[in-house]
């Protein structure tokens, strides 16, 4: 006769993910985008992604203060990870940018403004 297994005890039921955790691991799928757009240079993805971040923002500051639990402190530091090296990125575009269009021009820099009364 084959041996039977039964369980010591019935398995729990599955645990429904935290808001803040889904939250969470939205903003790491939006961070992640944003990085594939950074890498592409696509002006359309960029914006998209500062949209959903936004509206996310929003939408974690609404669930208001809690404690973290080891999965959510986890998802919090690895989108601030993403988050900064996504910063980092942007901040190395924009020097690189600045710099050609320096090479075009070269150091001219533009008269500044000023206000003179008029002499009657």
């Amino acid at each position: 006769m084959p041996d039977i297994l039964v369980p010591a005890r019935r398995p729990l039921a599955p645990v429904a993910p935290s808001p803040l955790a889904a939250g969470l691991r939205q903003m790491i799928a939006v961070l992640e985008r944003e990085r594939q757009a950074l890498a592409a240079l696509d002006a359309d993805g960029l914006i998209g992604a500062a949209r959903e971040k936004d509206l996310l923002c929003d939408e974690l500051a609404a669930i208001g203060p809690q404690v973290l639990d080891g999965e959510t402190r986890s998802l919090a530091e690895t989108a601030r990870q993403l988050n900064e090296v996504n910063r980092r990125v942007r901040n190395l575009l924009a020097a690189n940018v600045a710099a050609r269009i320096e090479a075009l021009g070269g150091a001219r820099r533009m008269p500044r403004a000023t206000y003179t009364p008029a002499r009657a």
